[in-house]
């Protein structure tokens, strides 16, 4: 056989492994790679593996089926013979909303819970926040709901719905089913509504009237709006919700009774009296609150009351009163009340009507027909009410703050005579008000003419006064001036003088000095015309001292040689600077 040079074989096995490198790339890169865009992912079914479990849906790796993982965003490598993908978008949860996820895949629940933890089958427990969560559509569901707003002014009671019995007559605990003690405060909350009830309950001052003319009302808080519309919106349907479980109520309550309520805008107490009945209730389910455009719900009424406070007087009269009772719920005890009583309708409808009948019948049998008439009688019923309705009702953890009594209807016998007299004492008291009237406006009269008297005598007096007053001013003024020249003149005076001696010192300091200076001048001289005992001495010393004092006088010392050898070293300068002097005489004795 023959053998293939060895300089062929290395470029052979080179071309060979690039040609497979070309292939493998052109598989990978052209038949398995596919991109999953953002937002997205990708759902991978697997073609080959081990068959599923029983009662498993989703498979993982090694498995045949669907896979349980989900693949993200980007690129990926999988053999399209083996796999088979499909790209689906993420759960994304919007601001305000939760996510409650239903696992088909997971442990089986214990028997009794409908909530389940991750890892088991069933209604999640927790719920998604906002985001993005890659989950597979195939093993796993999400609903959306709304968040939970609560507004300031509000509270929201829990009731667990999920866990074992609560004990009778006690709040629910962790995983126990009920009504829970801690209430949620005004916020935002991400609850789960299939394992949480929320009821929304206003806290602070609210309002119950009863009215049978005109019809009463439970009035509530009202909600002001914020600048979130969105926040407002989650407020509103919170609020709407709680409104449309209330209207339920009431339309229960009003299916309960047996006769229909004649309506508030036809009812009298005399047409009930002919008719032979008593007025009756008209509690009537007052519409949900809307949310307004950009803002959240508005002030709302739990029901209406289309009836009277009732009772008979002391004397035996039928007493027909319209009352507004101010009360509060607590946050700390708003749960306990929930627990015991319900939505603020029953409330109202079981504790706070009950009692506000029953102590109005209690207290005002003890007045007469004629204290609901006058001023004074009606406010000692007002305080008397309101004091012992907030004893009975603190027993029952609920604020009273005030009881107003605001009409009040009895018999026409007595209404009358009661009214005649008095309107007669109110026109007694006017026409006495009249002449006190008349008399303080007489003294008034009087009073005016003796101020505008007293004011012309004030004026009177301020002139007076005020010329004196200038006149005094007028002579210290005079009188100032004039002591003010003499003192100018006194003082020029002086100064002329002191000026005359300084004149007079200095001109005799001046010929002092004078006849000093020149004295000595010539006693000098005297003395040196008597030392040196001859004129001509004292001219030339005269002179020797007047001579200017930057003149040199250069002397040349004879050697020997001639004049000229001794001065040719010196300049014309030297010559002209050099000044011979003869000596004096001698002086003759």
């Amino acid at each position: 056989m023959k053998r293939m040079p060895s300089n062929y074989l290395l470029p052979g096995l080179a071309l060979l492994a690039a040609l497979l490198g070309g292939l493998w790339l052109l598989w990978t890169w052209g038949f398995c790679r596919f991109y999953v865009p953002p937002g997205h992912m990708a759902v991978i079914t697997a073609k080959e593996g081990a068959e599923l479990p029983p009662e498993q849906i989703l498979a993982r790796r090694g498995q045949k089926g669907v896979w349980e993982e989900t693949l993200g965003e980007g690129r990926h490598f999988l053999n399209p013979y083996l796999y088979e993908h499909r790209i689906v978008p993420n759960v994304r949860i919007p601001p305000g909303k939760v996510g409650v996820v239903t696992a088909k895949v997971g442990a089986t629940l214990p028997p009794g819970e409908f909530l389940a933890e991750p890892g088991q089958k069933g209604i999640w427990r927790h719920v998604l926040g906002p985001g993005t969560y890659r989950l597979n559509p195939i093993g796993y569901e999400v609903t959306l709901a709304d968040a939970v707003s609560l507004p300031v002014g509000y509270v929201g009671v829990l009731t667990s719905l999920s866990g074992a019995k609560t004990p009778e007559g006690e709040f629910a605990g962790p995983r126990q089913k009920g009504v829970m003690k801690d209430v949620l405060q005004p916020g935002f909350y991400y609850l789960n509504p299939k394992a949480y009830k929320i009821d929304v309950l206003e806290i602070g001052l609210n309002q119950v009237t009863f009215s049978g003319r005109e019809g009463g009302k439970v009035l509530t808080k009202s909600q002001m709006a914020t600048s979130n519309v969105a926040l407002d919106a989650l407020t509103s349907n919170v609020l709407n919700r709680q409104m449309a479980q209330r209207q339920d109520y009431l339309e229960q309550q009003m299916a309960q009774q047996p006769e229909a309520a004649p309506s508030p805008a036809a009812w009298s107490p005399r047409r009930e009296a002919e008719r032979g009945r008593r007025p009756q209730a008209a509690a009537k389910p007052a519409a949900a609150a809307q949310a307004a455009p950009g803002g959240p719900a508005q002030a709302v009424a739990g029901f209406e009351i289309a009836q009277f406070v009732e009772f008979p007087s002391r004397d035996g009269f039928e007493i027909l009163l319209d009352m507004t009772v101010e009360f509060e719920l607590e946050p700390a005890r708003i749960a306990r009340i929930f627990r015991q009583y319900g939505d603020l309708p029953a409330v109202v409808d079981k504790i706070i009507m009950p009692q506000i009948l029953s102590v109005s019948r209690l207290k005002g049998s003890s007045y007469k027909a004629q204290d609901f008439i006058v001023g004074e009688g009606r406010e000692k019923f007002q305080a008397d009410l309101k004091e012992t309705l907030a004893d009975v009702l603190a027993e029952k953890q609920i604020l009273i703050h005030n009881s107003l009594i605001r009409n009040v209807e009895v018999p026409a016998e007595i209404l009358t005579p009661i009214r005649l007299a008095s309107v007669a004492m109110e026109q007694n008291l006017t026409n006495l008000a009249r002449q006190e009237t008349a008399r303080k406006k007489a003294e008034l009269n009087t009073a005016e003419t003796l101020v505008e008297q007293r004011r012309q005598e004030v004026m009177q007096e301020t002139e007076k006064l005020a010329a004196e007053i200038a006149a005094a001013r007028d002579t210290q003024v005079a009188a100032i001036r004039a002591q003010a020249d003499l003192e100018v003149a006194r003082l020029n005076q002086e100064k002329a003088q002191v000026e005359a001696g300084i004149t007079r010192c200095l001109g005799d300091a001046k010929a002092r000095v004078t006849t000093l200076v020149e004295g000595e001048r010539a006693r000098g001289t005297q003395l040196q015309a008597d030392v040196l005992r001859d004129g001509q001495a004292l001219v030339w010393l005269s002179l020797a001292e007047a001579i200017n004092p930057k003149v040199q006088i250069n002397i040349l010392h004879a050697g020997s040689g001639t004049l000229w050898t001794d001065l040719k070293g010196a300049t014309l300068g030297d010559l002209g600077g050099a000044r011979l002097l003869q000596p004096p005489p001698p002086v003759q004795p």
